[in-house]
């Protein structure tokens, strides 16, 4: 039977591991929902200086704007909430939040980074129990637990990001975060009836002409076909098989579309800069062209 959930992934913290963890699992076609209530450990950070890309660095504000319209863009949702309770079901979990919503996701990723309480009840393993000289104790998750895509001893329960032990470097967290959402899309093609080989996630586009042709699909084809669990009747591996081929082969787009994604790209970056400091890094002689481009009397309606 087939449990219909609100939402396919429940992200709990909206910083840069939960919201890297988003932008590998909504265009899976997850269905994915970060919460996100503003206080993650980023924004005790007064500039942020050593993140790959900015090389002058970028103020917190504009890197959680990036951060957050990126999940937008890759179809999953930011919700300004707070997660308060995290209960298992028998198939999946019920989130509660401040705001007295109530939900159910198949999948939940904890990428919080100062709130672990909703994570220690649900476990045995993850609790760790710590003395003070003053012998008052204290719970906190285990960070030692997850594995390393932030897997845990309950069956749809990852962590990400510092709560799983990573360093606290934005970078770092990323990258975490990354290794989070591939890890679930694995687990979700392996749970859909795909074998480690061909459950493997890449998650990227290729100039056109690099997967193309039956005989490149139908040697694909066979490849997976091959490493298809034994109990598996041949007929259904290879069925499975060509479906993996034929998905790498519509990661291919053309000389035009890498363009046009070019163009949308600077755009949607440009979007989140000073508007003077992109005028001052102009030449005169650009901005005056464009001006002379628009039509009417110089002024273009947006």
């Amino acid at each position: 039977m087939t449990i219909a959930f609100d939402h396919d992934v429940c992200v709990v913290g909206g910083g840069p591991a939960g919201c890297s963890t988003a932008v590998f699992t909504a265009p899976e076609g997850l269905d994915t929902v970060v919460f996100d209530r503003g206080n993650a450990s980023l924004r005790q950070c007064a500039y942020l200086e050593n993140y790959l890309g900015f090389p002058a660095g970028v103020d917190v504000e504009t890197a959680y704007d990036l951060f957050h319209d990126h999940v937008h863009e890759a179809g999953g949702e930011v919700v300004d909430d707070l997660v308060e309770s995290v209960e298992r079901l028998e198939t999946g979990f019920r989130v509660t939040t401040q705001e007295c919503r109530e939900l159910t996701a198949e999948r939940v990723v904890a990428a919080s980074t100062y709130d672990d309480s909703y994570l220690l009840d649900l476990h045995d393993a993850f609790a760790v129990v710590e003395t003070d000289e003053d012998g008052e104790e204290s719970r906190h998750f285990d960070y030692d637990h997850p594995d390393q895509h932030g897997r845990t001893a309950v069956d749809g329960l990852y962590v990400a990001g510092p709560l799983a032990g990573v360093e606290s470097q934005v970078a770092i967290a990323v990258g975490h975060g990354a290794r989070v959402g591939v890890g679930l899309v694995i687990d979700r093609n392996e749970a859909e009836g795909l074998w480690a080989e061909a459950a493997r996630h890449t998650d990227w586009v290729v100039k056109q002409g690099r997967y193309e042709g039956e005989e490149w699909r139908e040697s694909l084809t066979d490849y997976y076909a091959e490493r298809a669990p034994e109990p598996m009747d041949e007929e259904t591996a290879r069925e499975r098989a060509r479906k993996v081929a034929e998905r790498q082969q519509d990661w291919q787009i053309p000389a035009e579309e890498v363009e046009r994604r070019r163009a949308v790209g600077h755009r949607e970056l440009a979007r989140h800069l000073d508007p003077d400091a992109v005028l001052d890094a102009l030449p005169d002689e650009r901005i005056r062209e464009y001006v002379e481009s628009l039509d009417g009397d110089g002024v273009e309606e947006r």
